[in-house]
């Protein structure tokens, strides 16, 4: 539901006929990287503030600083803020546009993943470090050597190894980069062309690197053919996420421009992956961007809109809904508000 299409809706009608109340409304919250950790939800949000930046394609009026942790102890219960768990300033290599992050555990550490412009304006992926999964949590000097564009997302499968998925056009810069390599005259495909592929690296034993050069992640249609550039409803554009479920793996990403959360299966963590349909139909907003998190024996979306700020594109708020996997493996596709 795109920022140009809202002029007539009644958000009080919308509000009731949602499938998700935001999770807090004293704080705008976008971009949720969900996680149980020892018996806890833990969400990873950006932190959307308001901007006087006049709105474009590349996303400048999203300008956020800081991020903010969230915690559950159940998925029926309060949701509490922690409090700033790490802001721009603290990180030496990044002057702006901390976006839309991710984390992860290991040994007793948890580590923030999280994209921000350099001094230059391109972006680059930075990671902090901290002993509790609330935070604060202490930056590296460096971001990750070899990291580009936005939107990681680290998966850990179970024989231990972890992978960081990244990448977004637009604003993302993506389209700048050809073979690992940064080149500002590079833009998309044209229509009849595949379409630019997301990215993916295995992580270092410590978490902090990669341990190997990025690799594309081929997305394929049912006649196992790359999706194309004009495919909008389909190709990737942002938010990759990864989970499994019953031995297969699940790609999951945004397809930007005409806001679908979508997913593609794979026998691997490096795919190829098939596409199989949507999860979440368009929200309020002209951004859509999601996690899935597994809580026992069930799993759960965590998405946003921008129904609380009554359409406002940069001032969004995360919410939750149990998915369903259907016999067939693929994933029942949810509108997010009731008919």
């Amino acid at each position: 539901m795109p920022e140009d299409s809202i002029e007539h809706i009644d958000f009080d009608k919308l509000n009731e006929k949602a499938i998700s109340k935001p999770l807090v409304d004293h704080i705008y919250t976008a971009d949720p990287s969900a996680h149980y950790f020892d018996g806890k939800i833990y969400i990873y949000p950006s932190h959307d503030i308001e901007s006087d930046i006049p709105f474009d394609d590349l996303g400048s009026h999203f300008a956020m600083e800081d991020y903010h942790v969230l915690s559950m102890d159940d998925l029926a219960g309060k949701t509490t803020d922690h409090g700033v768990a790490l802001h721009v300033k603290d990180v030496a290599w990044a002057e702006k546009q901390m976006w839309a992050p991710d984390a992860a555990h290991k040994n007793g550490k948890y580590y923030l993943y999280f994209p921000a412009k350099k001094a230059d304006g391109i972006f680059q992926i930075g990671v902090a470090v901290s002993d509790s999964p609330t935070g604060p949590f202490t930056p590296q000097p460096e971001a990750i050597k070899s990291s580009y564009s936005i939107d990681p997302a680290v998966f850990e499968d179970v024989d231990g190894s972890y992978y960081m998925y990244f990448g977004g056009i637009w604003g993302g810069q993506l389209q700048k980069y050809r073979d690992n390599e940064y080149n500002a005259n590079n833009e998309l495909p044209k229509q009849e062309e595949a379409a630019l592929l997301p990215i993916v690296a295995k992580m270092t034993d410590d978490l902090l690197e990669f341990s190997e050069a990025p690799k594309e992640i081929q997305i394929l249609d049912e006649n196992g053919k790359l999706l194309l550039e004009g495919d909008n409803d389909r190709r990737f554009f942002e938010a990759s996420w990864m989970h499994k479920y019953n031995g297969k793996y699940y790609f999951s990403y945004s397809t930007g421009d005409t806001h679908f959360i979508c997913y593609a299966i794979g026998d691997n963590p490096y795919g190829p992956f098939t596409y199989g349909g949507r999860i979440l139909e368009p929200v309020v907003g002209w951004t859509s961007h999601h996690s899935i998190c597994q809580v026992k024996d069930k799993f759960y979306l965590f998405y946003h809109d921008s129904s609380l700020s009554k359409g406002i594109t940069h001032l969004r708020s995360v919410k939750m809904v149990e998915i369903e996997h259907m016999s067939d493996g693929h994933i029942k596709t949810l509108s997010p508000y009731k008919d």
